[in-house]
């Protein structure tokens, strides 16, 4: 392969989650650009359950085939010394860290009235505070190294959801998890810059172990391009990896197939304004028409155009 098509040659990468799906798709795109990769997934089930060496161990033996780099780690990236021994593994093996690809997930949908303490804290235990813990491990590996020798080349992706972003119907849990982790991202994004560090995400869709059981994806093949395989969610991934993306951070991005939207938060819309405190008959007087002007939000279904087509 010419240089050119190797953008993360030399570069080190934890994907975590890669074992399956999209995470994946991310490890192996990530070794045929040129990186090593530590591939980490904990082996379990869709729910959170169980645990297997198989996936990860997999998924290595895949771009070893190729040629390419790669170790396996079954860290479970919830627990604080297991997010701070990824990144030893990815130092120890290869001697560096490059890039974070938090990926990880898992689904317990219910609606909000039925969704159980335990699947709360399930959901958001793998999303948010384990891309919080990685973040932080990798956060902090990356502030000593820049303290040592000057600002490093680093990147974190993150990966949020149109659910987390415009809510979604019976995952109050995933929707709040995945909410969370586009904030953080704009936060670690600010606080990390200082030590040459982006970080920016994605909202992805495509067709996964965890969305084929929800019944939420159609089924959209054109001429043989399948919209919805999760390969095509990878080059973005790899983009955002390389030093190509150095002036992109604080970003969230909509993705599927052929498809990449830069997704631009909230926005202050059509205002009631007074100077001085406002009453309360001000406001019943006055907000209903400010409402009636405003945009409705917008709804998964919304953000990326096979969907709306469907």
């Amino acid at each position: 392969m010419s240089e050119t098509s190797r953008p993360l040659a030399d570069r080190v990468a934890i994907i975590t989650g890669a074992g399956r799906g999209i995470g994946r798709e991310h490890a192996l795109a990530y070794a045929r650009a040129g990186a090593a990769v530590v591939v980490n997934d904990l082996g379990g089930g869709g729910d959170g359950t169980g645990g297997s060496t198989g996936p990860a161990a997999d998924v290595v033996a895949e771009i070893e085939a190729e040629g390419g780099s790669a170790v396996s780690n079954g860290d479970d990236i919830s627990r604080p010394e297991s997010a701070a021994r990824l990144v030893h593994t990815a130092v120890e093996e290869f001697g560096r860290l490059d890039v974070l690809v938090n990926n990880a997930g898992i689904l317990r949908d219910k609606t909000l009235l039925n969704t159980s303490l335990e699947d709360w804290e399930a959901v958001l235990g793998v999303h948010l505070r384990g891309t919080f813990l990685t973040s932080q491990a990798a956060g902090r590996y990356w502030r000593d190294r820049a303290k040592e020798s000057g600002p490093v080349d680093a990147r974190i992706i993150n990966t949020s959801s149109g659910s987390g972003l415009f809510g979604n119907f019976g995952q109050s849990n995933y929707a709040s998890a995945k909410a969370g982790i586009a904030s953080l991202t704009i936060v670690t994004s600010l606080e990390l810059g200082r030590y040459g560090v982006t970080a920016n995400a994605i909202a992805p869709v495509a067709k996964t172990r965890l969305l084929a059981s929800t019944g939420r994806i159609e089924e959209t093949v054109s001429e043989g391009f399948d919209p919805y395989d999760p390969k095509h969610v990878s080059p973005l991934v790899v983009w955002l990896g390389s030093p190509e993306s150095r002036d992109v951070t604080g970003r969230v991005f909509s993705v599927v197939g052929g498809y990449v939207g830069v997704v631009e938060g909230w926005h202050i819309g059509p205002t009631l304004h007074h100077e001085g405190p406002l009453t309360f008959d001000e406001i019943s007087k006055e907000l209903p028409e400010v409402l009636a002007a405003a945009r409705p939000n917008a709804t998964p279904r919304e953000s990326h155009p096979y969907a709306r087509e469907s």
